[in-house]
């Protein structure tokens, strides 16, 4: 049975500097300065050399791709390409993907050809630098040269890269307790891959290493309060480790000894700067707020640079109903990057605001809730409200909604964009098909959940708790419908979508939930929140904002001046707490893919690499 160490409740503290061996330094820093000069000679370091390589990608034709590769015998979702430069194959996989699945860790760069990291590596002259691909979903990064180094092996088969790394032992595992939080270290007698997992308690860590138990027998730390237990489990040639802890975990990695360090602790962010792509940022920052500072990740995109696109995503174009992990969706629409959007309702699976792609009203605005439209050229943030108006011949009928789930007394409609069919969505509906101007059908149906077929040259009128409907819409009648957008502006964009409140609107904080019809708890909750904002430079920022450093998540009005400090002039807050995920290159990049939950919907940002 594999060792489970429990804590200890003494206050005696280890001092970390007891954990380096003295000579094992002393051997290490004579190796890297004998061998150095040798190791900068063999790395892509310079600019000049990367650029010359990145050039030499971006000509060259991208024979083979694929959405997924075998780690060690693991199966990872993750895009990746095969092209050929100077005669020689080269591989390229998706950068985030590098972070999930290899553990490697991505610098800021300062050019788009080619992309720093640093694993196990010597020193920061000597980190590894990677020429870069762009293409329509992910940036790829060239892994060849790296694989000969490191001896790794690979092949194609049926569709799936194969890599297979060169086995690796633990060395050794020391724990100490330090003033931030608490430091693990696992020695290696060579570079090893690892994967970090999100569970129920605690984070788990799959290290490509093997692990032999007698070397655990003298392992027995004194845990703090923050630790409860820490748990090494053999498996084959893989160790997987379990830390039972409320905090989040980092790991990187240290060269000469070869040593994984996993830190324990509140802050344990990595922040980043990368330029991913022409006119696409990646960031992410502890940001201060008051005394508390704030996970944040975002994607600043220039909405001017030719070959981006934002466009509505949903998981399915042919009916509105159901809901989907937005990595899933945007994987399958093909976006680059993504981030949850609207709200809706989980039993029926059907949106709760506004839904308008390419000029088609999939869903209507509900409450005069906060709405962002744009089109390739124009942004714009503000409340809005649709209301329609049924001309009778006996007088005017105001309309309740558009296309929506939101359920209201009075009538409704219902068009094509909804999709080929209406399920009813309460008891003793009346409902009346339209077609040419005119009502041609009328029946009553006790029960939700009953298909009704939407006609494709006509509409639906479904009326609720509506006692004078059955005679208003009795069949024969002539109806005409007319449509009043606030503000009317909304209406000359083709893309809309609506969440709310709306945050901040001309360079001011406008927060108003209750105003849009948010409950006093909602508007008061401190919860994990995702978010849209515009610039003062004009960019748009994707943003998610996680819990507070040893605390909950920031309240609307925090997140509202959280989105002031990222330079925000106009900004709206999106469905929040599990559903908040940003996606990027393949990858979900602001939490643990397995603790994300289903949506309906989200907003996509697609890439022309070569426009």
């Amino acid at each position: 049975m594999a060792p489970r160490l429990q804590r200890n409740k003494g206050d005696r503290r280890l001092n970390l500097c007891s954990l380096w061996h003295i000579p094992s330094l002393l051997i290490a820093i004579v190796w890297v300065l004998l061998t150095q000069a040798a190791v900068l000679a063999n790395l892509p370091n310079s600019s000049a050399e990367a650029s010359s390589t990145g050039a030499e990608l971006l000509a060259a034709r991208l024979e083979e791709q694929g959405t997924s590769i075998q780690l060690n015998g693991r199966k990872i979702p993750s895009l990746w390409g095969r092209w050929r430069t100077a005669n020689k194959n080269r591989i390229g996989i998706s950068d985030t993907t590098f972070i999930r699945a290899f553990g490697f860790e991505l610098l800021r760069n300062s050019s788009l050809q080619e992309q720093p990291i640093h694993w196990f590596s010597q020193s920061q002259t000597a980190l590894l630098r990677l020429p870069t691909r762009l293409i329509n979903q992910a940036r790829l990064l060239d892994i060849t040269d790296l694989t000969q180094r490191f001896g790794w092996q690979m092949q194609v088969k049926q569709g799936v890269l194969q890599i297979q790394t060169p086995l690796a032992k633990v060395v050794a595992a020391r724990y100490g307790q330090q003033s931030w939080g608490d430091r693990l270290v696992i020695e290696l007698d060579r570079p090893a891959t690892w994967q970090i997992e999100s569970q129920p308690e605690g984070s788990a860590l799959i290290l490509d290493a093997q692990l032999t138990p007698e070397l655990l027998a003298d392992f027995k730390p004194q845990l703090s309060d923050a630790v409860r237990a820490i748990n090494f489990e053999p498996n084959g040639n893989q160790t997987r480790l379990t830390i039972d802890t409320s905090l989040p975990i980092r790991a990187w990695s240290l060269a000469n000894p070869n040593r994984l360090v996993i830190d324990i602790r509140p802050d344990a962010l990595v922040e980043r700067d990368i330029v991913w792509a022409p006119g696409v940022r990646w960031r992410s920052q502890l940001v201060t707020l008051g005394s508390d500072r704030f996970p944040v990740t975002w994607l600043e995109v220039n909405p001017r640079q030719v070959g981006l696109q934002l466009t509505p995503i949903t998981p399915s174009s042919i009916t509105l109903t159901g809901i989907a992990p937005l990595a899933e969706t945007a994987r399958a629409s093909e976006a680059a990057a993504a981030i949850n959007a609207g709200f809706f309702n989980r039993n029926n699976q059907l949106p709760l605001g506004a839904v308008r792609a390419n000029g088609r009203w999939r869903s209507g605005p509900i409450l005069g809730r906060g709405a962002i439209a744009w089109n390739r050229s124009t942004i714009q943030f503000s409340r809005l409200g649709l209301q329609e108006t049924l001309t009778l011949p006996k007088g005017q009928l105001p309309l309740t909604q558009l296309n929506s789930a939101y359920i209201r007394a009075g009538v409704a409609r219902y068009t094509p964009d909804w999709g080929n069919t209406y399920l009813t969505l309460s008891n003793n509906e009346i409902v009346a098909t339209v077609q040419n101007n005119r009502v041609i059908a009328q029946q009553t149906i006790e029960t939700a959940g009953t298909s009704v077929s939407i006609p494709v040259d006509g509409y639906l009128l479904v009326a609720r708790a509506y006692s004078n409907a059955a005679t208003l819409l009795a069949i024969g009648t002539p109806v005409r419908v007319e449509s009043v957008l606030t503000p009317a502006n909304f209406s000359q964009y083709p893309n809309i979508l609506g969440a709310g409140p709306l945050l901040v609107q001309n360079h001011q904080i406008v927060l108003d939930a209750v105003g849009e019809g948010f409950s006093p708890a909602f508007a008061n909750e401190r919860a994990i929140r995702s978010a849209i904002a515009h610039t003062d430079t004009g960019n748009l920022l994707l943003v998610t904002i996680h819990n507070r450093v040893a605390g909950l998540g920031p309240t609307l009005g925090e997140t509202a001046q959280l989105l002031r400090q990222l330079r925000a002039i106009e900004a709206l807050n999106l469905d929040g707490g599990s559903s908040t995920t940003l996606f990027l290159g393949g990858q979900v990049i602001d939490r643990p893919p397995n603790t994300t939950a289903r949506v309906h919907n989200g907003i996509g940002l697609f890439i022309q690499p070569n426009p």
